[in-house]
Order: C-alpha cells, then sequence, then structure tokens
C-alpha cells in the first residue's frame, strides 16, 4: 500500500537563539546575524524531523511505500504549497492513505473546514490515520462513525487554542501601545508585483520568500490586500 506523509510545523525562525531573523532573510543574504555562523537548516522547536522519524518507522512497520510532503506554515489556513500538492496527487490515485503524527498537524481550521478535508480524501478513495491518535482513523478498529466524532471534537479544540494564542498576542500588542512601546515585527517594503509575477508563474509562497527575502506572511498579506 502507498501512504502519504504530511508533516507541517509553523515557524522559519533560526536555531540561533540571539537571532530572531527569518530563514528567508539569511537565504538572501539579509539582517547579519549577531553570531559569526548562522546554521539555519533546523527550526527552534519547530523541527518536522521529530515528526517524520516516527512517521517513516511506523510506515515501514506496515510496508508501505511512502512520499513525503513538509509544509512550513500555520495550520490556520488551508492555502499551503504541500497540501494543496497532497490533495491533487491524491486526486490521481498516488497513495491509499494519509499519515499524520496529529490531527491539528493536517489542520487547525476548525470543524467544517477539517471534516471538508477528510470528505475530499474519502471522495478520493483515500484513507487518513493519526499515528498519535488511533481514536482518529478513519479506516482503524473504532469504526468510521466514532472516528468523525472524535475529529469534530479535536478540530473544534485546535481552532480554540489557536484563537487563544492569537487573543493573547492581541492583548499584549494592545497593552504595549498603551504603555508607548511598539510590538510586532515592522512592515517590510518590496515590489508588490513582482511577487504578482513569481505566483502567476507558478511559484510556491516559500520558493517567492526565498528569492525576495520577504517573509511568506508579509507576501502573502500584502497580495491578499487591494492596491
Amino acid at each position: 500500500m502507498r501512504v502519504a506523509i504530511y508533516a507541517r510545523v509553523s515557524k522559519e525562525k533560526c536555531t540561533v537563539r540571539s537571532c530572531g531573523h527569518l530563514k528567508s532573510e539569511h537565504a538572501a543574504g539579509k539582517g547579519a546575524c549577531d553570531k559569526a555562523k548562522c546554521k539555519c537548516s533546523r527550526y527552534e522547536g519547530q523541527d518536522p524531523e521529530n515528526q517524520l522519524s516516527e512517521l517513516r518507522r511506523y510506515a515501514k512497520e506496515q510496508t508501505w511505500e511512502a512520499v513525503e510532503y513538509i509544509d512550513y506554515e500555520t495550520g490556520k489556513h488551508s492555502d499551503r504549497d504541500q497540501l494543496r500538492r497532497l490533495f491533487h496527487e491524491a486526486s490521481q490515485a498516488k497513495f491509499d492513505v494519509v499519515l499524520v503524527w496529529a490531527l491539528d498537524r493536517l489542520s487547525r481550521e476548525g470543524i467544517g473546514e477539517t471534516f471538508e478535508h477528510l470528505k475530499r480524501l474519502k471522495q478520493f478513495g483515500v484513507g487518513f490515520v493519526s499515528y498519535s491518535e488511533p481514536q482518529f482513523r478513519t479506516n482503524g478498529p473504532y469504526g468510521e462513525v466514532f472516528a468523525e466524532l472524535m475529529i469534530a471534537l479535536a478540530a473544534w479544540m485546535a481552532k480554540q487554542e489557536r484563537l487563544r494564542i492569537s487573543d493573547r498576542t492581541k492583548a499584549g500588542l494592545v497593552r504595549a501601545a498603551k504603555e508607548g512601546r511598539i510590538g510586532g515585527r515592522p512592515p517590510r517594503v518590496f515590489d508588490r508585483s513582482k511577487a504578482h509575477k513569481l505566483r502567476s508563474q507558478g511559484l510556491s509562497w516559500r520558493a517567492i520568500s526565498r528569492k525576495m527575502g520577504i517573509a511568506q506572511s508579509s507576501i502573502r498579506k500584502a497580495l491578499a490586500t487591494p492596491k
């Protein structure tokens, strides 16, 4: 059987603690680190290998033939390059099951969106397996109906946690503003038309980020805002 291993981590921060630069900025040669040597091949607390090593081992034990999809983006939206690729190739019957470390690696969007992802997989004849949560396995011993009920609960909890994190961040920024401090990263100025052109050529957000030396989130926000 063929399996699609999907892993996701949210942040792209340099491993060096004294350096808060984005990996894309280092790749573009911008924003020199305080350290003489900056090793950006790993991410502070966000290394996908933590998920992948166990998922690879599990797939091997099942004698599954594996292909991997890895996103370095938030789970609050589904506009992720590798996730879109995964669904496209699922529609082409390139694998039989999707394997993730946990449900929130697939999505933290909410119940409706999470179920929509699983519904699409089901329509393509693809099963879903959460390695650390056997109760969420649509082809597992608990049965599909029970799995769907548990997935609904977990999806709701994942979205609430994401919203709590967002609320705490906003509250911190408001408090900082009242105290005369400016929070957050200063806005970056870049050529929006160039970003549009690169995106229209089919480049991924990550590739555009590397090419322009601008964070993915900044590019997404700018292109989503009317000129």
